[in-house]
């Protein structure tokens, strides 16, 4: 009987253990602050493989991308057509941090690996989008080539917990 009770207990101090270090890598990325472009600012020029930076006066369409603790994207897959400005309305669900980064999955990949590498790290790229539970952000994106592309929660755990989604942008 006493094996017994040491061995709920221990596995009880392991979950215990285990819960702490998956929260404090989901909150890794916590508290940093991210600068997003000002309301004034001028719009970048820079072409990246998944398209530019749009401009917010040639917005074609609003889509609302929800992030949950679930480590998922609603929705998880998108089309659009090439040439489409667009507005993404990210809204985090959760009660943890959370972020959508565009890109192709090389990208991703290495931006992922690179975050696990400088938790702390800040964004204010165009393509980023770091949002704290229970808020939103805007992002506004020109898909300038037909092609397959992703975005993916870069915070440590996330993405390889799944939160990934898919853009399909068409030939316009």
């Amino acid at each position: 009987m006493n094996k017994q009770l040491t061995i709920k207990a221990v596995s009880a101090a392991l979950l215990s253990i285990g819960l702490a270090m998956g929260a404090s890598v989901a909150y890794a990325h916590g508290d940093e602050t991210h600068k997003k472009p000002t309301a004034n600012a001028p719009i970048s020029t820079d072409e990246h493989p998944f398209g530019k930076q749009g401009d917010p006066k040639k917005v074609s369409r609003t889509i609302t991308i929800d992030m949950s603790d679930t480590m998922r994207f609603t929705p998880g897959d998108i089309t659009v057509k090439e040439g489409e400005t667009i507005k993404f309305v990210v809204a985090n669900k959760g009660k943890i941090m959370h972020e959508m980064v565009l890109g192709t999955m090389d990208e991703l990949k290495k931006h992922g690996e690179l975050m696990k590498k400088n938790p702390g790290m800040e964004h204010d790229e165009p393509y980023m989008s770091h949002v704290g539970p229970s808020k939103k952000e805007e992002m506004v994106w020109q898909f300038t080539k037909a092609g397959e592309f992703f975005y993916a929660c870069l915070i440590p755990g996330h993405f390889e917990a799944g939160m990934i989604g898919k853009i399909t942008v068409k030939k316009g």
